[in-house]
C-alpha cells in the first residue's frame, strides 16, 4: 500500500508541474468585457478549433481533471 501512495503522489507531482506550465504557456485573455461585443477577431479571422491556444485550452482541462481526480484518490488513501 506504500508503494501505491508514492507512486500516486509522484504522478500527482508531475501533473501540477505539467498542469502549471501549461497554464504558464497559454497567451493572456485580455479583451475582457470588449469579447462580449463581437470585437474579437477569435470568432473571425481563424479558426479556433486550429489554433495553439485551443489545444492548450483543451490539454489544460484534461490535465486540471487528472490531477483533480489524483487529489481525491490519494486523500481516499491517506484517510484509511
Amino acid at each position: 500500500m506504500a508503494a501505491l501512495k508514492i507512486i500516486l503522489l509522484v504522478f500527482q507531482l508531475i501533473s501540477c508541474v505539467v498542469l502549471t506550465a501549461i497554464i504558464l504557456l497559454q497567451s493572456s485573455k485580455s479583451d475582457g468585457m470588449s469579447a462580449l461585443t463581437g470585437n474579437s477577431d477569435s470568432f473571425l479571422g481563424r479558426s479556433k478549433a486550429a489554433t495553439l491556444d485551443a489545444k492548450l485550452e483543451r490539454l489544460t482541462k484534461w490535465v486540471a481533471a487528472v490531477f483533480v481526480l489524483l487529489t481525491l484518490f490519494v486523500a481516499m488513501l491517506y484517510s484509511m
